[in-house]
């Protein structure tokens, strides 16, 4: 149906979903709807890799895993709204081999035996539609199920559940007209983030171990962040990801991975190194062939100073109060472990903001527009960038003069003054533009000799719900790392290959501490109005007295193609804030 007839289109297939996934709920039996038992405190108490050796000697069933996991995934979405798909009857079909289900069950010999898994919505599974948070996308199940998830249940693993995400998936929100807004389970008028909300709601309440996310500015890492949970930005080529759906098909200048998430650091190492270790590019061609390299891990354990490069602030937005404080707790155990940690100057993440927008938007927002129907919500954020990207080239130089000489607001007006769309031509002066931007950082580093970097991840912790109207360009701290990347696997030029001159740093986030409403107050002289449009819109959202009890975390970078480093990297500083003042505590489950 054409606009604007296909409104009505728009409204009942989102009635239609919202029904579909209530009765499904409501026909589930006794079990999932049961009090949690003891048995079930057990199952919840072990790490994957137990609950693996539990289901390889046969001492524990998958079903019961499954089941128990479940139950808290309900709870958690009723908190939240953090599901979408709810595949339970199916998930158990997949157990038990039924051939009504898929051709094939999972494999209980595999390093992942009997572990639920939870999908991003826009994951592919045999059965269920991809809807991506677009209407247009119901009532279109997938005849099979998606590489990603033929390698999970290959592995062992049973997707169980699929999760909300932002429509446009351009945003650190996560709604959409579908399925509804999901909340932050540590305060529900704060975003758990975006674009893989869902996922970071439901890992922080405890409703799953372990599930995977996509990101391409950040989505992974800042509902890592906003929710204070662990992740792992994988490099592009490391994680498979064939058998999806997204937002913007083709886009290439800043690509999208495929990355895992966990509720426990030791969840998301074991997680990763499973899956890795599937030999994933026998399955999908966009991985490299790259094992898991124990000797990597062996070495980091064994070396006993690191050194160490700290982002204290990418100089489009300085870090809160409460996000520097976490910044500064790292450092400071770092140091009392012997490591030396110097602040750097790296080259400028301010162009590699400007670069990486412009990539990213070069179609002028076109095709995640081209989805939407008559009445449908576009998420805040989005709204603004494609607004301003249909504003005529002539006004918007106008705009630009203004913001530059009147406002000389100079980092504002910086981001301003290319938004439009790209022809060719313009494209590849841009991604020219990327490639000298990453030779730079490549020699930087190699001069700095630096082990790995720790960065705030976001500038504020988590925004209050429509926030990122206001906060959409402040993104800097993880958008960076998407773009710039050494050129060999492990920073060695001598391995360069024509592949491996991409993009992306591996990039790592681990929760810290919370926000505390008296030690993570901005300065009585503070004053929004002489700050930069983005910073502005970054500070307008911060109320530590609101946002007192929400996570803050901090991101833990190596260079590209260094999962392996930055896990045990990870489980390092991890150790070290044990040793000096505790280490995050987990929302318990309920």
């Amino acid at each position: 149906m054409f606009p604007p007839f296909d409104y009505f289109e728009h409204r009942g297939a989102c009635q239609r979903k919202h029904i579909e996934r209530t009765t499904r709920v409501l026909s589930l039996p006794f079990p999932y709807h049961s009090p949690i038992s003891p048995s079930d405190r057990s199952i919840l108490s072990k790490p994957i890799s137990e609950l693996v050796q539990d289901v390889h000697t046969h001492s524990l069933a998958p079903i019961d895993i499954l089941r128990c996991y479940s139950k808290i995934a309900l709870r958690a979405h009723e908190r939240t709204n953090c599901l979408t798909e709810i595949m339970l009857p199916e998930a158990e079909g997949w157990l038990e081999g039924d051939g009504r289900y898929g051709r094939g069950g999972v494999n209980l010999e595999g390093p992942l035996a009997g572990i639920p898994v939870s999908l991003k919505d826009s994951i592919a599974v045999r059965g269920f539609d991809v809807s991506v948070g677009y209407s247009r996308n119901i009532g279109k199940p997938y005849v099979d199920d998606g590489t990603l998830v033929k390698i999970l249940k290959a592995a062992g693993a049973v997707p169980y559940v699929k999760t909300n995400l932002p429509i446009t998936l351009l945003s650190f929100e996560t709604f959409n007209d579908v399925w509804g807004r999901t909340l932050n389970p540590h305060n529900i008028n704060y975003s758990p983030g975006g674009s893989t909300g869902g996922e970071s709601a439901l890992l922080a309440y405890g409703g799953g171990r372990i599930g995977i996310g996509s990101d391409v500015a950040g989505s992974v890492r800042v509902p890592a962040h906003f929710a204070g949970i662990y992740s792992l930005r994988c490099s592009v080529g490391r994680w498979p990801k064939m058998g999806v759906n997204t937002s913007t098909p083709g886009q290439e200048g800043v690509p999208s991975v495929f990355s895992p998430m966990a509720r426990t650091l030791e969840d998301l190492a074991y997680f990763s190194k499973s899956l890795i270790g599937m030999r994933c590019w026998q399955w999908d061609h966009s991985v490299h062939p790259i094992e898991w390299k124990d000797e990597i891990v062996k070495e980091m354990k064994q070396k006993e100073r690191f050194k160490i490069g700290v982002l204290r602030t990418d100089d489009v937005v300085d870090p809160s109060p409460a996000c520097a404080r976490a910044l500064e707790r790292v450092v400071s155990a770092l140091k009392s472990q012997g490591h030396d940690c110097m602040d750097i100057s790296p080259p400028s993440p301010y162009l590699g903001l400007q670069i990486a927008s412009n990539l990213l938007s070069s179609d002028g927002c076109r095709t995640f527009l081209s989805y939407f129907r008559t009445g449908e919500t576009n998420d805040p954020g989005a709204r603004q960038m494609s607004l301003y990207m249909k504003i005529p080239r002539p006004i918007k130089y106008l705009y630009y003069l203004w913001v530059k000489y009147v406002r000389r607001d100079e980092i504002w007006a910086g981001l301003l003054a290319e938004w439009h769309e790209k022809s060719s031509f313009e494209q590849w002066k841009w991604v020219a533009k990327r490639e000298a931007y990453k030779a730079l950082w490549h020699e930087w580093w190699n001069d700095q000799e630096l082990d790995f970097l720790v960065t705030p991840v976001n500038a504020t912790p988590a925004v209050p719900h429509y926030g990122m109207k206001e906060a959409v360009s402040s993104c800097g701290y993880t958008f960076l790392f998407n773009l710039v990347g050494c050129l060999g696997p492990w920073g060695s030029c001598e391995r360069t290959t024509a592949d491996q001159l991409q993009l992306d740093y591996t990039c790592g986030v681990i929760p810290v501490t919370k926000v505390d409403k008296t030690l993570d107050q901005l300065p009585g002289i503070y004053q929004l109005k002489k700050l930069s449009g983005v910073a502005k819109g970054a500070f307008s959202q911060y109320d530590p007295d609101a946002m007192n009890g929400l996570p803050v975390a901090v991101q833990i970078v190596g260079r590209r193609l260094e999962e392996e480093k930055v896990l045990t990297v990870m489980e390092l500083i991890e150790s070290a804030l044990d040793a000096n003042g505790g280490k995050y505590e987990l929302l318990e489950i309920e």
